[in-house]
């Protein structure tokens, strides 16, 4: 079955989807304190419309790649931009906090289910060695779409109801969809595995036990019963959740993509990429807005000019990594990404705005480096079948490394400043003249100092690890089991301008590996990794059975001869 696929619509009508879930995402936290007004709430239960979206993509993001494989593309994303749309209406018209914080987690469960679908289709659309652009276009939806959430919620804040944030996406979410019935075309075969419950438990008290303890402890401290419980339920579950994958013959999320190197590796950095990228994202807003009194609007617009720059060069490192790869991309990005943070630890009361939009818009260029060609350059590696595996372990540990890395910085932050407010309390003589309200400011700064240096201790590890960063082929894999063997040809494709061929029925040259194990001779040896055709194969079988006919000969078995010897050969194969 060959199908002309035109990649350009696909990829607009998923990015836009992306975009809008992204943005989504991150416009609440500006509108905290307008909701505890309206609906006369305390900030710790208005923060669950942040953490209640977060969990529910956390505890959804594993689930995706049983979803990939079995629902066509289409499908997957039209119903998860159909329940997103419904939890953007749910939002909308709520007229108090529970309809709000269930419209935001319907929300979260359709976007939870984008992100990952789109970085599956990249990797089935395009070869490894055009992946790069492609991803940087991606790059727009997960970067871009956060840096201008809070300028855009702020504007409308200040000039409308926190309520026409939710209605002005509606349409945009209509228009996505129809796009999709319009343009989107299914890009993978519909694999019938089996749905793991067992699996599903795990992991939902896994992750969303690790997401819901690592987001309190900001608030709570670490040393608080219910953050280590939690913690520690997470930290159980997902063990038993691991276990559960390696033994099972269907996996829901399949553990042995860390077989290959490079995606583990690349997985390490990115987690220490997210950690600084998201506590940044936090950190900085806090200063603008606590310590120096800029409104939400300011802080916004200070971060505008960074989102800018950073989605007009994702798509260009894109290009860069096909042609250059992703270790001196990512070294460089690192390097600039260390080298302005330094410039963010010693801030002061004083410290001027112009500085401060200067230096994160340069290190919005170091994370344009380094960002996608890190996730790519570890996806690369992985063979076809665990493609879907893959997308849905590194959105999952990016979510996770998000809420650690937050908490972790939060907490810092708090102690030191806890820490500064006792020591200037101590030395009340040299701060004579001072108000306790001066003295708790200029605590907060230097405990926000003290966060940054936290990150770049963080961005020094992830530039160590840069340096090991290489080319590697797309991996190929031995499959061993049955359920393997009915998988794995089904995955297999061929690039072509503009077009992809997905086989319908188990490729000849796959068959042939798996049914002359055991029985090939030397002089065939060598041919078990190589591609054969019907000709070929058909020749093999002859051979095997012992009678040595040439090609002509050989084309004239039927299919149902050469499907019934290949039976007994694997069956004779499978008792050796």
């Amino acid at each position: 079955m060959s199908n002309s696929i035109k990649k350009g619509p696909i990829l607009f009508v998923m990015i836009l989807g992306a975009f809008l879930a992204t943005l989504n995402q991150t416009i609440m936290s500006v509108a905290t304190p307008e909701l505890m007004k309206d609906f006369d709430i305390t900030a710790a239960t208005a923060q669950w419309l942040t953490t209640g979206y977060m969990l529910v993509n956390g505890v959804l993001i594993p689930v995706t790649a049983y979803f990939m494989q079995r629902f066509s593309t289409r499908q997957l994303f039209q119903a998860s931009m159909i329940i997103f749309l419904v939890g953007t209406i749910v939002s909308a018209i709520a007229t108090n906090f529970s309809v709000l914080l269930t419209g935001r987690m319907i929300q979260a469960a359709g976007a939870g289910i984008v992100m990952p679908l789109l970085s599956m289709v990249i990797l089935t659309l395009f070869p490894p060695d055009k992946r790069g652009a492609a991803m940087g276009m991606m790059g727009l939806a997960i970067i871009f779409a956060p840096a201008i959430g809070p300028t855009l919620a702020g504007y409308i804040l200040e000039n409308y109801k926190w309520e026409v944030m939710f209605y002005g996406m509606i349409p945009l979410a209509v228009i996505v969809i129809a796009c999709g019935f319009i343009f989107l075309k299914n890009v993978s075969e519909r694999i019938n595995t089996r749905f793991d419950i067992l699996s599903v438990i795990f992991s939902t008290i896994g992750f969303g036990s690790l997401l819901y303890g690592f987001s309190r402890a900001g608030s709570l401290g670490w040393s608080s019963s219910e953050v280590i419980l939690t913690i520690a339920i997470g930290i159980v579950s997902l063990a038993l959740f691991s276990w559960r994958q390696l033994i099972s013959k269907t996996p829901l999320l399949d553990l042995r993509a860390f077989k290959y190197s490079m995606f583990s590796l690349t997985t390490i950095i990115s987690i220490a990429v997210t950690m600084i990228m998201y506590a940044d994202m936090m950190l900085l807003p806090l200063y603008l807005q606590n310590a120096r009194g800029y409104t939400a609007l300011e802080s916004g617009f200070l971060l505008l000019p960074g989102a800018l720059v950073m989605g007009f060069l994702m798509p260009i490192t894109g290009k860069l990594f096909d042609r250059f790869g992703a270790k001196w991309l990512s070294v460089i990005g690192m390097v600039i990404t260390i080298g302005t943070t330094l410039g963010f630890i010693d801030l002061t009361d004083s410290t001027s705005y112009s500085y401060l939009m200067l230096m994160s818009t340069a290190r919005r260029i170091g994370m344009a480096l380094l960002l996608m060609p890190i996730q790519t350059a570890g996806l690369n590696q992985l063979p076809a079948r665990l493609n879907p595996h893959g997308t849905a372990i590194s959105n999952t540990i990016r979510q996770v490394a998000g809420a650690i890395g937050t908490s972790l910085l939060v907490t810092v932050m708090s102690d030191r400043t806890k820490t500064h407010i006792q020591d200037m309390m101590a030395n009340s003589g040299t701060t004579a003249g001072h108000t306790q309200a001066q003295i708790i400011t200029a605590a907060t700064i230097e405990g926000i100092n003290d966060a940054y240096l936290v990150i770049v201790a963080i961005g020094v590890v992830g530039l160590v690890l840069s340096f090991f960063i290489k080319r590697v082929k797309q991996g190929t894999e031995e499959v061993q089991s049955q359920q393997d063997r009915e998988l794995a040809p089904k995955y297999r494709q061929t690039e072509r301008v503009g077009e992809i061929q997905y086989a319908a029925q188990p490729t000849a040259d796959y068959e042939f590996r798996n049914a002359i194990k055991g029985f090939s001779n030397k002089s065939q040896s060598a041919k078990d990794d190589m591609h054969f055709n019907d000709k070929e194969y058909r020749k093999a079988l002859q051979r095997l059975k012992g009678n040595d006919m040439d090609m002509s000969d050989a084309i004239v078995v039927d299919d149902k001869a050469y499907r019934e010897t290949l039976k007994k050969l694997q069956e004779e194969s499978d008792h050796r």
